[in-house]
């Protein structure tokens, strides 16, 4: 997650950058979908052997893709001339990446139980959204990737801010089949959609320099980490202390990312010389 997409997305072209994050990013909704089929077959044989055998895996995968890294020197693409960005720019980034990561917890930790037990329609019919959100999962990154080629990567953003808000928060006003499978498949197509738009605003912001790009990658990482451990702690609290109010935990994922929303927006209004002199 942190090291595949900034070392191999240096070597596409600037137009073809967010199709080609997108197909990586692809691989996390892939993963969900097939530890959704393996898990259960491996777990008949026990937990440790279920452990051994995802270890497996991971080293058999990493056999098939150890001659994949880029060897050859960087290509040098024509990239189009911008100002350099500001420190706060990236820290705004920081933030609204930590944020959607809050936003989608609700989604990722709760939504099963929410279907099975909150609304009393069983483990079943909770893994069936779960599914749903797996297939939103596989589409998500290419799908963003598509759309930032197209629009570019900050106003796709905003965008997925605006999307992820909206299938969050019908969750806390809405228990219909329709709203449910909605908001599962866009919020599962979010989790690792929204990734390769932060890549590659990140790459617009910071576009030439490779060092500081891998290291603010890494605190792109970082900051989703924390955002969503932060969350996860934090709403298993909310849950435990209101007697299990699902609505609330979706109702707050929804400020979080509308919070990201307008940070974005707030950053896009505030004058690019004023920044700057704010940061020296």
């Amino acid at each position: 997650m942190a090291l595949a997409a900034p070392v191999v997305i240096r070597h596409v072209e600037s137009s073809r950058r967010g199709l080609a994050s997108g197909a990586i990013f692809t691989g996390v909704g892939l993963g969900i979908a097939a530890s959704g089929t393996l898990v259960p077959l491996m777990m008949r044989a026990g937990l440790a052997q279920t452990w051994f055998g995802l270890g497996a895996v991971a080293l058999l995968l990493t056999a098939i893709s150890w001659s994949g890294w880029p060897r050859e020197q960087l290509a040098e693409f024509h990239q189009p001339s911008r100002p350099p960005s500001s420190p706060s720019d990236l820290v705004a980034l920081y933030v609204e990446y930590g944020l959607n990561a809050i936003g989608l917890v609700p989604h990722m930790v709760f939504l099963v139980d929410f279907v099975a037990r909150g609304l009393g329609r069983g483990l079943v019919t909770g893994a069936q959204y779960w599914v749903l959100f797996g297939i939103g999962a596989m589409l998500g990154p290419l799908a963003g990737g598509r759309v930032a080629d197209r629009i570019g990567f900050a106003s796709a953003l905003r965008g997925a801010f605006v999307v992820q808000a909206g299938c969050v928060a019908l969750l806390a006003f809405s228990e219909s089949p329709i709203s449910l499978s909605i908001s599962s498949i866009v919020v599962g197509a979010m989790v690792p959609g929204v990734v390769p738009l932060v890549l590659g605003r990140m790459h617009e912001l910071i576009p030439l320099d490779a060092d500081q790009q891998r290291k603010a990658w890494g605190l792109c990482t970082t900051s989703f980490a924390l955002g969503q451990a932060t969350a996860a702690y934090g709403f298993a609290y909310i849950f435990a202390h209101t007697g299990g109010a699902y609505r609330i935990l979706f109702a707050l994922g929804a400020a979080a990312l509308a919070t990201a929303l307008v940070t974005d927006l707030s950053m896009a209004r505030l004058p690019t010389k004023r920044r700057r002199a704010g940061c020296e």
